[in-house]
């Protein structure tokens, strides 16, 4: 009876997304094995060439979302308003009034939801129908939401660019998940990535996908492994805080900003391997570390299943390609999966863009119209001195402001009262402790949460500190060396 269950025909197969060591039971014969060549190279050539391929210093996919976007015209704003709107609608009927009778999948989207939901659904959809009316219309609004520093540094670029990520990301994202590329990743980087970081080899994707692409789209496609059973609660919430880096074009920005961009590639090289050193520390530490061992459909991760595949040998190759073969036979056809992955990505693209617009406007605010960040830099003093970083007193409010937007550092740093007589040593070092942050909450904290990812919103905060206080010492070091 066991012997039997070690076979698997591709017409018995009932799970497309069924865990990467039982593809090995899975057996290929004539077409299927051709179908399954063939889907494989073309999925992941074309997945590997949109999000990854580069054209003039731009990802493709990169091209394709603005391009989606720009269509639209300044009719994206009323688009956003009228989406982040229904959103709030939807929530009050669901939680307040329906209260759980209807069974559907809006029910289930926002059945759970808590009052302070209500509250951000609310401001959210206040602040982009300001903005919205101030931008298209030109009427007189709060500068207090509609300014470059405020509204302006979160709607536009962030709010209006997830919208083209989320929706083109769920056109070309099966791509590169469901048609084997992961698994042979997988295979390949599991005895590196496992040992290092905790983690599965699969996870080196969406890292990388980060880095060259967008942090949110990071967030997005490790949020999408979770739910089909590829990550355990521990790994998704390591990755996803720890992995989804700001993208090189950003990063450019960033450097640029600070007035470093003839260090750009120091930087961002010394960023890069900074990132996966702190992600050694904090995925060991509380609180990814008192995460569950469990898949998203309740399946305890064994031991065994941590250790295999730990070593390399000489099967390694082979294996991770017949993974992937198989994995693009038994899966869904190219269509069904871009409709479905289209279908999850509108029942959660109202809820994240609204939490954007809420979160990342009202962060903005504070940072900019209270001294709560400066007062925070107070604490971060003593450390920077400790560390004999150049300038201290004057970049302290730049460390905590970076939970706010990414690009907050290099800015409160310009716009002290010392900026003139700052250090290229010392914006090296905002530079540096800024892009490893990785938790920021006019973005990808944001999207964490708007997911419905594991991971509370204390947890987010803690995380952002732990990152902060490890990136402090590293950067440090790295400027005294190197810069």
């Amino acid at each position: 009876m066991e012997e039997k269950k070690k076979v698997i025909r591709v017409e018995e197969v009932t799970d497309p997304d069924m865990m990467s060591k039982e593809l090995d039971s899975v057996v290929l014969e004539g077409s299927n094995k051709t179908k399954g060549i063939i889907l494989f190279l073309i999925c992941s050539i074309i997945g590997i060439a949109v999000f990854f391929g580069q054209i003039e210093g731009s990802t493709i996919f990169g091209i394709i979302y603005n391009g989606f976007v720009d269509l639209f015209g300044q009719a994206i704003y009323w688009i956003l308003s009228i989406v982040i709107t229904a959103n709030f609608i939807c929530h009050i009927y669901f939680k307040y009034i329906d209260k759980g009778k209807t069974k559907n999948a809006f029910a289930d989207v926002y059945g759970n939801d808590k009052i302070i939901h209500t509250v951000l659904y609310g401001l959210g959809a206040v602040y982009v129908i300001i903005y919205t009316l101030w931008i298209v219309h030109g009427m007189n609004m709060p500068e207090i939401i509609i300014s470059d520093a405020t509204g302006g540094n979160v709607i536009p670029p962030i709010v209006k660019g997830v919208f083209g990520i989320v929706l083109a990301g769920a056109v070309f994202m099966p791509f590169l998940l469901n048609y084997g590329i992961l698994e042979i990743i997988g295979v390949l980087l599991e005895p590196l990535m496992r040992p290092l970081f905790k983690v599965p080899g699969k996870s080196a994707l969406d890292a990388t996908a980060s880095f060259v692409s967008s942090s949110s789209l990071g967030v997005l496609i490790t949020n999408r492994l979770w739910k089909n059973c590829v990550y355990t609660e521990k790994e998704m919430v390591a990755i996803m805080t720890g992995f989804s880096a700001v993208s090189i074009g950003f990063a450019q920005l960033v450097i640029d900003t600070a007035g470093c961009g003839a260090q750009f590639f120091e930087i961002y090289a010394v960023s890069f391997v900074m990132v996966f050193l702190i992600e050694m520390i904090t995925v060991r530490i509380p609180p990814v570390s008192k995460k569950k061992d469990v898949y998203y459909n309740g399946k305890v991760q064994t031991e065994e299943e941590r250790k295999e595949g730990a070593r390399y040998s000489v099967q390694t190759i082979p294996t991770g390609i017949w993974r992937s073969v198989k994995r693009a036979a038994i899966a869904y056809s190219v269509p069904k999966n871009v409709s479905l992955s289209l279908k999850d990505s509108i029942l959660v693209l109202p809820q994240v863009l609204t939490m954007l617009s809420a979160i990342g406007v009202s962060a903005m605010i504070l940072a900019e119209y209270t001294p709560v960040f400066k007062w925070l830099g107070y604490i971060f003093q003593p450390v920077l001195m400790l560390c004999q970083v150049p300038d201290a007193a004057a970049i302290a409010p730049s460390m905590p402001v970076g939970i706010a937007e990414m690009f907050l550092p290099v800015l409160v740093m310009n716009s002290t009262a010392a900026a003139v007589s700052i250090s290229i040593q010392a914006r090296v070092f905002v530079c540096l402790v800024s892009m490893c942050q990785i938790i920021f909450f006019s973005e990808t904290a944001t999207v964490m949460m708007a997911t419905k990812s594991p991971i509370k919103f204390w947890e987010i905060i803690v995380c952002f500190i732990e990152r902060t206080l490890i990136a402090i010492p590293l950067a440090s070091l790295a400027v005294h060396l190197i810069f």
